[in-house]
């Protein structure tokens, strides 16, 4: 082989190996430091632009909450509203029969110590799941989770209101928010 074959191999390989440790280090960091989570947007009042989607728009008018005819009512009940929901219920996982008191808080599911409500299973990610007070309304949202999140067996994309007595699941679990 030229010296030139031989420069170009070892430089490959210098490459390769270095690409190989910063891929390495981007994973540990991310499993000590965890991934980065969305706010979800602010909710404006009834007729009034959201602040951040006006000046987006040019300042017309965009609903961020979605309106009571929007949110589905499914079989099992109406929307889980802020009046309505006291309680988050574990029906089936590892921590089956666990009730959760559900306040004002946003509520983040995940293996994460950090979560409110830890799931030790090998499904759920780091920073799973969050349930969050939405105006009046209870919405889940996923965290880009890699196995998803499940509400009333539609895999969850965007935040998505939440029906009293739905199923959710997250990675093994499954829970869902009751009067």
């Amino acid at each position: 082989m030229s010296e030139l074959t031989l420069l170009l191999l070892r430089i490959g390989f210098l490459v390769l190996l270095w690409a190989f440790v910063f891929a390495v280090i981007y994973s540990l960091r991310a499993d000590l430091f965890g991934v980065k989570v969305r706010k979800m947007p602010e909710v404006a009042p009834a007729g009034a632009p959201a602040p951040a989607a006006a000046a987006r728009t040019g300042g017309a008018t965009a609903a961020v909450a979605p309106s009571p005819a929007a949110v589905p009512s499914g079989p099992k009940g109406g929307p889980a509203t802020a009046a309505s929901v006291s309680r988050i219920v574990i029906t089936s996982g590892p921590k089956a029969g666990i009730e959760l008191p559900l306040g004002n808080e946003p509520l983040t599911i995940g293996r994460s110590s950090e979560s409110a409500l830890v799931i030790r299973d090998d499904y759920t990610s780091s920073h799973h799941a969050r349930l969050v007070l939405w105006g009046d309304q209870w919405m889940i949202q996923d965290l880009d989770s890699t196995n998803g999140t499940w509400h009333d067996g539609a895999r969850v994309t965007a935040p998505a209101p939440v029906t009293i007595g739905a199923p959710i699941k997250v990675g093994a679990t499954t829970f869902e928010l009751r009067k």
